[in-house]
């Protein structure tokens, strides 16, 4: 890229780099969008931002490796990915069983509500 004087303005590298790691942020974002969101279709609309900008990060990674500029960390250890994945099932399912013993009405924690449920008091097409 080169600024109005026809000098560099940055080197490729590193305006690639930079543009990688906004596009890391940017799905740590839009993750976090779609795990706060309530509305189905809002969640289904950042899961797909997600995913798309997930395979442009992917892309521009691999275009970056091909060229040299983005060095590859040491491969894991096949045992330490097998025991990272066996405690992420294994939170998974105590998740799940959680939920499920809530959504029940099940387990030690329990509690009628002490109010009413909120009904909405605005009714607009504007909301989804």
């Amino acid at each position: 890229m080169y600024a109005q004087n026809g000098t560099q303005f940055m080197a490729d590298e590193d305006l690639l780099t930079m543009i990688l790691d906004d596009l890391k942020r940017t799905v740590r974002e839009y993750t976090t969008a779609a795990t706060e969101s309530n509305s189905q279709t809002v969640r289904r609309v950042f899961n797909d931002l997600t995913m798309d900008t997930l395979r442009i990060q992917g892309d521009l990674y691999y275009q970056m490796s091909q060229m040299g500029m983005y060095q590859a960390p040491d491969k894991a250890l096949r045992q330490v990915l097998d025991k990272q994945i066996q405690s992420a099932q294994q939170t998974q399912q105590k998740s799940q069983q959680f939920v499920q013993q809530k959504m029940n009405g099940t387990g030690n924690y329990r509690q009628a509500p002490n109010v009413q449920q909120h009904q909405p008091n605005v009714h607009s097409s504007y909301y989804m």
